[in-house]
């Protein structure tokens, strides 16, 4: 094909909708999870179905301020979001929403979350799913992340309390069923972080995030993880042991927990160029199915 013909040739430019800048910073597969693993705490909380008076407004208000902490976390990163590869196509970096448009938003869905908790759930849920806003778009993400290598184990906690959220928005208790399922999510954090920190240590060196793998380096690190999947099989069979799960859980934890382990392993003593990542991805898998076994269990196998 001639330069001329190649001159004349229009190609056609692709206009993304306006919506769609707001939905890609509520983090939506990162909210699918917490929520998923909401649901569980809910469903693990009472025996029998969920009132739909209470598992709508609870799914949605959680939902609604999860995505909000997200969308907080893009403003805040904004900057060194722009810099990194994994995050520079974001819809703030690329001018696809304004920084003042993408407060309004954050406040407005997170004034929108905390009410229908509040009025239609109980109050208990609604300041607990607020506390989690406040500690991973503020205490995490504004600070933690900037000051210690440890930001991911702290405020970890974070983002383990959607299944507390969940036993909460049922019961208006907190039980301690529900800590050892946030215990589960808060020990299952670091060894996924970590493995993704390992994958982008140069980018994350480049904005002067202290992530592990940047501070201690990576073979530290891949130690750490290491330890952490171990530290993390001996948690997966709490559910077990304390009787909130039977024999169906029992196996897929004993399973999924062993194949993140063989990954750790991996990593450690036998990695390459791809092996943190894919150890990364497998977490995410790990946790969804983990949970959706718990699920499962709790109603084809019923305790007592």
């Amino acid at each position: 094909m001639s330069d001329e013909v190649l001159n004349d040739t229009k190609i056609p430019t692709i206009t993304i909708p306006r919506w769609r800048a707001y939905y890609d910073i509520t983090k939506p597969k990162v909210v699918a999870l917490l929520v998923l693993t909401a649901l569980v705490g809910m469903s693990l909380s009472v025996p029998g179905g969920l009132p739909w008076q209470l598992l709508l407004p609870a799914m949605l208000g959680i939902a609604l301020l999860s995505s909000a902490a997200a969308a907080i976390n893009h403003i805040v990163d904004e900057k060194i979001d722009a810099i990194m590869g994994r995050t520079h196509n974001r819809p703030l970096p690329e001018g696809r929403i304004t920084t003042n448009n993408a407060i309004v938003f954050a406040f407005s869905i997170a004034l929108l979350g905390f009410v229908l908790l509040y009025g239609l759930v109980n109050p208990l849920t609604a300041y607990l799913t607020l506390s989690g806003l406040v500690g991973y778009s503020f205490v995490y993400t504004l600070y933690l992340k900037r000051a210690t290598p440890q930001n991911i184990t702290i405020g970890g906690l974070a983002g383990a309390i959607p299944p507390l959220l969940g036993w909460t928005a049922m019961t208006n208790e907190i039980h301690p069923h529900a800590l050892l399922l946030v215990l589960l999510v808060f020990t299952w954090t670091p060894p996924h972080f970590w493995a993704l920190a390992i994958h982008r240590k140069d980018e994350y060196a480049k904005v002067n995030i202290p992530m592990l793998p940047v501070t201690h380096g990576v073979s530290f690190t891949k130690t750490q993880i290491l330890l952490y999947t171990v530290l993390l099989f001996i948690v997966g069979l709490l559910p077990y042991l304390v009787g909130m799960s039977n024999w169906l859980y029992l196996i897929g934890a004993v399973v999924l927990n062993g194949i993140f382990f063989a990954y750790a392993w991996k990593l450690k003593f036998n990695a390459d160029e791809n092996t943190a990542m894919d150890t990364f991805k497998f977490s995410i898998i790990h946790l969804m199915l983990l949970f959706i076994i718990l699920l499962l269990d709790h109603y084809l196998l019923p305790v007592g």
